[in-house]
């Protein structure tokens, strides 16, 4: 089972998710999206917290009030964490998470420390975490069928946009050759204007070679 919260820090509202028991966290730590945002008391037992970024937020600049809500609602459910003040609260990607064989049931560690965030949490703020309980609902999650339907859909959108960056390049390479073509055309024009002056001038060179020819 899964707990889904909803942020509204942020406009339009966001997802917050944690797994309800140590065997659902190991099931997020795998299927997780990659771009979803892990978070999780320093150096404390608590519930791992993900956030579903939405399209086009940056994870390093995530807003202090979103970031605020994720912290409290760790924190909050963390049985030891929850009594302390002056915690931090570590967060980074999805996809730097790591697991190996031989750690605990809902142990992780870090592809690269240096993706690893901290923000620090004075105490705990009621109204925030009352707030976002208010929106707790829980779900059945198969995981494996909402990864399949994920990769489809980034699939499509993928190719959606190649179709679309297809179809641009193709209307600039014309425009492209219209546009070289229009300057041929009015190079040929030009070519037969100077043409014309010069025939008009041989005449003009015939008189005054008479006229010296009379003097």
């Amino acid at each position: 089972m899964v707990l889904f919260f909803t942020s509204k820090a942020v406009e339009p509202a966001v997802i917050l998710y944690m797994g309800k028991d140590k065997v659902e966290n190991e099931d997020l730590i795998k299927y997780a999206w990659p771009q979803d945002i892990w978070f999780h008391v320093d150096k404390l037992s608590s519930a791992h917290v993900y956030l579903r970024m939405p399209s086009g937020m940056d994870w390093e600049n995530i807003p202090e009030a979103l970031l605020t809500d994720c912290a409290q609602l760790v924190k909050a459910n963390s049985i030891e964490g929850n009594k302390k003040d002056n915690l931090s609260i570590i967060y980074t990607p999805a996809d730097n998470l790591k697991k190996t064989g031989d750690m605990a049931v809902g142990q992780v560690s870090f592809h690269n420390d240096r993706r690893v965030k901290r923000v620090h949490v004075p105490k705990r703020e009621n109204p925030i975490v009352n707030r976002l309980n208010k929106t707790k609902f829980v779900r059945e999650v198969d995981h494996e069928q909402e990864r399949v339907d994920r990769i489809k859909e980034e699939t499509a959108v993928r190719r959606a946009a190649a179709a679309a960056k297809k179809k641009a390049d193709a209307e600039l390479a014309k425009a492209r050759e219209a546009e070289k073509a229009a300057r041929s055309y009015d190079n040929l024009f030009t070519g037969e204007s100077r043409e014309d002056e010069d025939d008009n001038s041989e005449p003009k060179k015939s008189v005054r070679e008479l006229e010296d020819d009379f003097m």
